[in-house]
């Protein structure tokens, strides 16, 4: 039986202790803060149930479009940060619940690796423990980047981290980045009555997603009166007015000279690693990044690496699928990470999902390529709920018609595109996917319709 020991308890780390408990290992997990790591703390969880909280909101606000009359209505921030309390509580015990039963023992404090099979534990009390493994699995995941320019001070200069614990709804918002993360609460405090403004500093919104959908996406959040700045830098960051009084405001002042005013700035640039010091092990960095093989191994026998410290995109589900295939490799199997089929989800209104190569890299790559669009206005499902803003793109190889990436803006997104990436991992080809019969009158009719559009045969496009 192998002792393995799993520094870290995000969606990386737990389920990694979780598979290798199933598979007859010794497990122990070693956390320094609250089971479920950044993702159910102060990530994917927490926000998509404030999303949750603006979206009704927002429906209720629209309550005469759908024949109904509904009388005044205001959000009431306490009791939604209380919401999503329980909700992060209720699922914290439902990791502790999965380890007790799993008999995977749970040690509080900072783990730090002395040596292969040797990792020192400080408590929060400042003690010391000793733990020796056979294999130790990083996941110590990853904290919001704070760049010197912006004076963070917690309450004015924030991170998605304070923004997650806000207790009364700001007046005005920019926020910096225009990523996953900014978008996510662009969308939330737009829904709340806050003026918002996000900038960004390359060309594009959700810059990693293919351009068109960016396009799409900019286009609906800008109807819901966001104002976006695109190819903008922010170059001075400074408080103004008095110090612990209410008119204190937040100046910034971007690269096309223009100067926003602002209650509060939540900075949404990126994210650190959490590598610091792993480097005096011999492990292997590059920019901060624990190298590891599709084995999840890195380069000191019997180490293994996953999730956000480890690299590429910074995604909860995979850093889940790398932790099975570690704890796999680290229980005695063979298991690779694949890469090819990882989805994207942005949780904004519309949402966007991804899943494969966009047409620029597709193209880049040296493929001819045939596309296929359909938009959600020409869904009757679409006009039932009254959600008609968005469309689905897919990319396929000119010459064998294998689907190269599939794009989507629009309602349900992030459902939707489940089955584009079980189409793309099973190797389905586009013309397959649309003589798929899909029932109607449903949101996944569009997959249908954007894969017969490929071979320009969709029946409900002109």
């Amino acid at each position: 039986m192998s002792k393995i020991v799993v520094i870290g308890a995000g969606p990386g780390g737990y389920v990694a202790a979780i598979r290798a408990a199933q598979l007859g290992s010794e497990v122990m997990v070693i956390e320094k803060s609250e089971l479920g790591g950044t993702c159910l703390n102060v990530g994917c969880i927490p926000t998509k149930a404030l999303l949750a909280s603006a979206e009704l909101l927002s429906t209720i606000n629209n309550a005469s479009k759908f024949g109904i009359t509904v009388g005044e209505v205001s959000p009431k921030l306490p009791e939604m940060m209380a919401r999503k309390e329980k909700i992060v509580a209720g699922l914290r015990k439902g990791i502790e619940y999965l380890f007790k039963s799993r008999k995977i023992a749970l040690l509080k404090g900072v783990g730090k690796i002395l040596e292969p099979g040797k990792v020192e534990v400080v408590k929060g009390d400042g003690s010391k423990d000793e733990v020796s493994a056979d294999r130790i699995i990083i996941a110590t995941g990853s904290g919001p980047a704070r760049p010197k320019i912006f004076p963070f001070d917690g309450e004015k200069v924030i991170t998605s981290d304070e923004a997650l614990s806000l207790k009364e709804v700001p007046e005005s918002l920019l926020i910096v980045g225009a990523g996953a993360i900014g978008v996510e609460f662009a969308c939330i405090f737009a829904s709340l009555g806050t003026k918002v403004t996000v900038v960004e500093m390359l060309a594009q919104s959700i810059p990693t997603e293919d351009s068109e959908i960016a396009r799409e996406l900019e286009k609906s959040l800008k109807r819901r009166g966001i104002k976006i700045y695109t190819g903008t830098k922010i170059e001075k960051v400074e408080a103004t007015g008095s110090a612990g009084t209410p008119k204190l405001k937040v100046e910034s002042r971007l690269s096309s000279g223009e100067k926003i005013e602002v209650e509060k700035v939540l900075v949404a640039v990126g994210r650190k690693l959490n590598s610091e010091g792993l480097e005096e092990i011999g492990l292997r960095l590059d920019g901060g990044r624990v190298m590891a093989n599709e084995k999840m191994e890195t380069n000191i026998p019997n180490i293994y690496a996953i999730g956000d410290v480890a690299g590429g995109l910074l995604l909860a589900h995979k850093a889940s699928a790398e932790g099975i295939v570690a704890a796999e490799n680290a229980s005695g199997h063979n298991s690779a990470m694949d890469y090819r089929v990882v989805p994207t989800c942005i949780f904004t209104s519309p949402e966007v999902a991804s899943v494969g190569l966009t047409e620029k890299k597709a193209e880049e790559a040296g493929h001819k390529l045939k596309v296929g669009k359909f938009p959600f206005r020409a869904l009757g499902k679409a006009h039932a709920i009254g959600e008609v803003d968005g469309l689905i793109k897919i990319i396929a190889d000119a010459s064998s018609d294998e689907i190269l990436g599939v794009h989507i803006v629009g309602p349900h997104a992030t459902d939707l595109i489940a089955e584009a990436a079980l189409a793309m991992k099973t190797e389905v080809t586009a013309e397959e996917l649309g003589s798929t019969i899909h029932a109607h009158p449903t949101l996944a009719e569009g997959l249908m319709e954007a894969a017969h559009a490929v071979h320009a045969v969709a029946i409900h496009s002109p």
